[in-house]
């Protein structure tokens, strides 16, 4: 389907500070256990430069009545078919931890269908063709809820209320199930878009060789970079679009 062709929708999408107007568009991918409103802060400081798409995962939210998605590639076709809708100006995607993945495998489908994103951000996540035996969606909710305590990505708020966390653990586990059963297709062709790699300074599930693996998804080099920040991801993504 040509770009701009399809009819946008909001199954997938949601646009918290909509500009219709903007010659690019953002895609953001949360987390495992992150919602689209992770990605508010973006979307606030991008604002009205850049129209900042953040991706919903169902069974969470708005989306909570739906069962989770639990394979990285599903996710990936689902998204991906959302995405060829959204494509009528170039498109930059960036995952975070888990969100890395599916933002990956988006991008690869969608280029196969004629659309090149300007380049996809990989936050706090090894390449895809590294691998690492971790089985945190085999644990007790005692387990996994220590394993989101570890990593702060969750708010204090829903940790500290029992009910509310019991409701979304089942999601939770779904994603930690996609990230951690997900292997890469070698056969799939390198990505046409440069690859920008992000990782904390003390990052405790990515090392600097495992981030800068992703060099080996990319055909093209020239705006690859790998870095550690403290910095806002919206920091790193306007710095590099200048």
């Amino acid at each position: 389907m040509p770009a701009g062709t399809a009819t946008q929708s909001n199954v997938w999408a949601r646009r918290f500070r909509p500009a219709p107007e903007v010659p690019t568009r953002l895609v953001c991918f949360p987390h495992a256990g992150g919602s689209a409103s992770f990605c508010f802060p973006v979307a606030k400081e991008m604002a009205p430069e850049v129209d900042v798409l953040a991706i919903q995962y169902p069974g969470r939210q708005d989306r909570r009545a739906e069962p989770s998605v639990d394979s990285i590639h599903t996710l990936a076709d689902l998204v991906a078919e959302e995405l060829t809708g959204w494509a009528d100006r170039p498109l930059t995607l960036f995952g975070h931890s888990m969100g890395a993945m599916p933002a990956y495998e988006a991008a690869a489908r969608i280029e196969q269908r004629g659309i090149v994103p300007l380049g996809l951000f990989a936050s706090g996540r090894r390449a895809p063709s590294t691998y690492c035996d971790e089985n945190v969606h085999l644990r007790d909710d005692e387990g996994l809820i220590d394993e989101m305590k570890e990593l702060s990505g969750t708010d204090a708020e829903i940790l500290a209320n029992e009910e509310l966390l019991r409701m979304i653990l089942p999601a939770i586990r779904g994603d930690y199930r996609a990230v951690e059963t997900y292997r890469h297709r070698p056969e799939q062709p390198p990505l046409g878009c440069p690859i920008v790699t992000l990782i904390g300074d003390d990052d405790p599930k990515v090392t600097p060789d495992e981030a800068r693996a992703w060099e080996r998804h990319t055909a093209d080099s020239s705006g690859c970079r790998s870095r550690a920040t403290a910095r806002t991801a919206s920091a790193h993504v306007r710095e590099w679009w200048r």
